[in-house]
């Protein structure tokens, strides 16, 4: 009887154990894990949750950290130490619970070994949302492999100011597009939207939205400067892609700006984090600080007087974790016990960090496999993948009297010039610039004609200063040379100089950074003696093959007028100089598309298509130096090239407009359909573009905007009918009272190779 009573007695020990961990079962309802985890938890644990480390650093402390950092190293020592800082969380701290494991993946893992995909403002020149979401699956394959359970990207900011340095980490100047290409890479990295509400599965990892927002049109293009935009414009253009990211992709964290609005700092800013973001769009995500964001509140905005104070305004505001230390949110524990701060704000806050942890299956996933690192990553498939994204996204801007393709056959030498022709160029948020990692054109020319052609080599100048002893060295390359490609550009920061596979770089430049994060410029023609390189190989009078390999948009207004072919490639990716040598040559026909409009002057800026009727002026008398006049004295307001603008090897030509019906109202839609025929004799790919403009509305809004596009691929002579939908929200508005809003009216649907290329209109009224 006794032994009976004791095994009952043990048995219901169990019991009452295994109920009491209902943090641990796998099958519980995640919203009573984590009111069960939350409840064991002391305020110190609470705070940890709301706090970063590095993977290293986090094996120092009992408390386990909310988030971890992965270090600027090989993929292979970040696995290792994933494997160490994890199993240290489950094992070493009270409540064993895990870090989420942070990774920059904005073109590819930044870590040395993986794949490195073309910069973003190459990847949305693709206009391929396909393409990117694929590319983001492989990413997120890539560095799961390693450990990392969530990627700070992407960016769903929008490109306005081409002196700004991160615009090469944007995808366009366009709200649709942006949110068509972001929304695709979050997809591509977190899984299907109708999964990830319940959960992120195998191989994928959670992705950050950033940055919350209109951080991309800082005053005189300074990086961090304030915004200066209305509340009607930010609702209009900058927030849709952020709403689209939560509604439609399901993101699952967002990272405010570290720019203020009308006085007040992203990151204290209760409207946008918690009345837009969480009341009206739903976000049930978390909110992660940008590095030192908080910080900034009292040493850079001066809002708060000390880190106590900045700890209580970013934690009223909805910063659920302060990145990349706990130097604000580690006052919150004295801010408790001194009743400044209620611990059900705490609680509210690591409840929701907790929630993404058991959605992303943090207490069982498998700790990162090293074994498996050679089979997982930098595969041929992912390999080739980085060189097709290339290949789709290489701009043609000019091809006179159809210069390229170059003919292998034809060409008995051709000169390889230029500061980034034998040097590979990847963007920011990359671990190494060695070029051994990846092909330069050069060598991808090389590769490509071998034998056949003569290749001569000059670099004839730096990206930067004023040295100009290489250029007799170009000019005689290219005298004894049939035609000459020139690749011209900039290059930008990359992390701790971490060289190929992760040791000390053998073969990196000494040209400064001149782009990327904190690189901004005050002049956006070429940098240092480029063009005047440029203009002496011109000179010659040899065949001018201009590849433009850089950041940031540029004016090239002297190129444009002298120089026949024009090639933009911006960040490649590590296989760039392969996918330039097969856009040259004609093995690929370029299809790329600008998803930025191009300024004639650092004057002009800032351009972009979809601005209001009284942008560009009112007397519509432009003026040249020759002629003065007004809307400027001395130019047009014109840009350089436009948005959606690119070239072809072949001929794409329209026909067959139709509007399903030509009245829609509440509720309904209109179908649009357009027959697109390739009119040439090489097989090729068209950026269908729709527009919709022309409105008259009770607030002023964009001539046009793009609602719809298509990437077709088309053989000679064939034809295939596109179709798009209009429905009623494509042609709301903010108006007066701050209200979304769809007006009755007329609006012109307009087809288009670029957004100052019209080719079919009709006109379709909406009425309620």
């Amino acid at each position: 009887m006794q032994k009976k009573t004791a095994l009952l007695i043990a048995f219901a020990f169990v019991i009452k154990t295994a109920a009491a961990q209902v943090y641990k079962n796998q099958k519980a309802p995640i919203a009573e894990r984590v009111k069960d985890l939350l409840g064991r938890m002391t305020l110190e644990e609470k705070v940890g949750q709301m706090s970063m480390n590095s993977l290293k650093g986090s094996m120092q402390n009992p408390i386990a950290y909310g988030v971890c950092e992965s270090p600027f190293t090989n993929i292979r020592d970040i696995a290792s130490l994933s494997v160490s800082a994890k199993k240290y969380a489950r094992e070493k701290t009270r409540l064993g619970i895990p870090p989420i494991q942070i990774g920059e993946c904005l073109h590819g893992q930044l870590a040395a070994g993986a794949t490195i995909f073309p910069q973003a403002i190459a990847q949305g020149s693709t206009w391929n949302p396909a393409l990117i979401q694929k590319m983001g699956s492989v990413i997120a394959y890539e560095a799961s492999s390693s450990g990392v359970d969530q990627a700070l990207s992407p960016l769903f900011d929008l490109i306005r100011d081409p002196r700004y340095g991160r615009n090469e980490e944007c995808y366009a100047e366009d709200p649709y597009l942006v949110s068509r290409m972001g929304t695709s890479f979050v997809i591509g990295m977190q899984g299907d939207p109708a999964q990830t509400i319940n959960g992120i599965g195998k191989d994928k990892v959670m992705c950050t939205a950033k940055h919350f927002a209109a951080y991309s049109i800082p005053v005189a293009g300074i990086n961090l400067a304030p915004a200066s935009v209305g509340e009607r414009e930010l609702r209009s253009m900058f927030l849709p892609p952020f709403k689209d990211a939560v509604q439609k992709a399901n993101i699952y964290a967002l990272m405010p700006a570290y720019n203020e609005i009308d006085g007040v700092p992203a990151h204290a800013n209760k409207w946008l984090l918690q009345t837009i973001l969480r009341q009206d769009w739903g976000f049930k995500g978390y909110v992660f600080s940008d590095y030192e964001g908080l910080k900034h509140l009292y040493t850079f905005h001066h809002i708060a007087k000390d880190a106590g104070a900045a700890a209580l305004t970013g934690l009223n505001a909805g910063i659920d974790l302060e990145a990349p230390s706990s130097d604000v949110y580690g006052k919150l524990i004295e801010l408790v016990k001194t009743g400044k701060v209620k611990e059900q704000q705490i609680d509210s806050a690591v409840a929701r960090i907790l929630t993404v942890k058991f959605k992303a299956g943090l207490f069982e996933k498998a700790l990162p496999d090293t074994s498996a690192l050679k089979r997982r990553v930098h595969t041929p498939d992912h390999i080739a993948l980085s060189q097709q994204i290339a290949e789709e996204s290489i701009i043609l801007l000019k091809n006179e009297k159809q210069l390229l393709p170059l003919n292998v056959n034809s060409l008995k030498s051709l000169a390889v010039v230029g500061p980034n022709a034998n040097q590979v160029q990847y963007g920011d948020y990359s671990s190494t610039r060695d070029s051994r990692s990846g092909t330069t054109v050069l060598e991808g020319i090389k590769q490509l004609v071998g034998s056949k052609v003569r290749i001569n080599y000059a670099k004839g100048c730096a990206l930067s200063g004023s040295d100009k002893s290489g250029f007799a060295q170009a000019v005689d390359v290219v005298k004894n040379s049939d035609a000459v490609v020139v690749v011209l550009g900039t290059t930008s920061v990359v992390f701790s100089g971490v060289g190929w596979n992760g040791h000390a770089p053998e073969s990196e430049p000494e040209d400064p950074f001149t782009c990327g994060e904190g690189y901004d410029v005050t002049d956006i023609n070429p940098d240092g003696v480029q063009r005047e390189l440029l203009q002496e190989i011109y000179k010659t009078g040899k065949p001018v093959v201009l590849v433009l390999v850089h950041g940031r948009p540029q004016s090239i207004t002297w190129e444009k007028e002298n120089i026949p072919a024009i090639i933009e490639a911006w960040y490649p990716g590590e296989r760039g100089g392969n996918a330039i040598a097969n856009i040259l040559f004609g093995k690929v026909n370029p299809s790329g598309r600008l998803t930025v409009s191009i300024p004639q002057s650092t004057g002009h800026i800032p351009v972009f298509y979809n601005h209001v009727a009284s942008n560009k002026g009112f007397y519509h008398n432009p003026g040249s130096p020759e002629k003065p006049g007004q809307d400027y004295v001395f130019s047009s307001p014109d840009v350089l090239f436009p948005f959606g603008y690119g070239l072809s090897y072949t001929s794409f030509k329209y026909s067959n407009l139709q509007v399903a019906a030509q009245l829609f109202g509440k509720g309904g839609e209109a179908i649009v359909s357009v027959d697109v025929t390739n009119s040439g004799n090489r097989e090729g790919k068209e950026v269908v573009q729709m527009y919709l403009g022309n409105k008259v509305n009770s607030v002023t809004t964009p001539v046009m905007a793009l609602k719809g596009f298509d990437k077709i691929s088309l053989k000679p002579g064939e034809t295939k009918t596109v179709k798009f939908m209009i429905k009623p929200e494509d042609i709301a508005i903010w108006n007066n009272d701050m209200k979304l809003v769809t007006e009755p009216g007329t609006v012109d649907v307009v087809i288009a190779r670029s957004a100052e290329d019209v080719v079919l209109k009709k006109t379709l009224e909406y009425k309620e």
